[in-house]
């Protein structure tokens, strides 16, 4: 009888245990789409108003960009760097996101997939692609902290 009620509560501590966590699970999942829709909603909004502060507050502190045909951009100083390049060499000034899925991973971070799409000056589109960001959950909210892209220009 007590070997009974032993596995009785440990079935009942599991099964209640992994209910929470999926609950919780499915919470930090939708904080992060919320968050996440914001973002990239502003993300764009730094090249329209020349303002790196914006597009380096996307990031997390120890983030890497890591941009095609390049050296993956470090921390802060290389968010900071990749601004300037894509805002002075390549002309961004705008774009548009569109994301296709986010994947819950647990424990702080969500996988961000979708496509991009690149504005010049006059508002006209330069250049598109796809994009895979890990988001990471930080002291200061949810900040990108891998993010990966490519163009769909073709290959040579």
């Amino acid at each position: 009888m007590k070997n009974d009620f032993t596995l009785s509560a440990l079935v009942f501590t599991l099964f209640f245990g992994l209910l929470f966590f999926q609950a919780n699970a499915q919470t930090e999942l939708e904080e992060a789409k919320q968050v996440i829709s914001e973002s990239n909603d502003v993300y764009f909004r730094a090249f329209k108003e020349h303002n790196a502060s914006i597009f380096v507050d996307r990031y997390a502190e120890d983030c890497l960009i890591m941009a095609p045909n390049s050296s993956s951009f470090e921390g802060h100083d290389g968010a900071l760097d990749f601004f300037g390049i894509a805002y002075d060499t390549i002309g961004l000034r705008g774009g548009k996101f569109t994301t296709t899925n986010i994947y819950g991973l647990g424990d702080g971070y969500v996988v961000e997939e979708g496509l991009w799409e690149s504005l010049d000056k006059d508002h006209k589109v330069f250049d598109k692609g796809k994009f895979l960001v890990l988001w990471k959950k930080t002291a200061k909210g949810w900040k990108m902290f891998r993010d990966s892209f490519s163009s769909d220009g073709k290959l040579n």
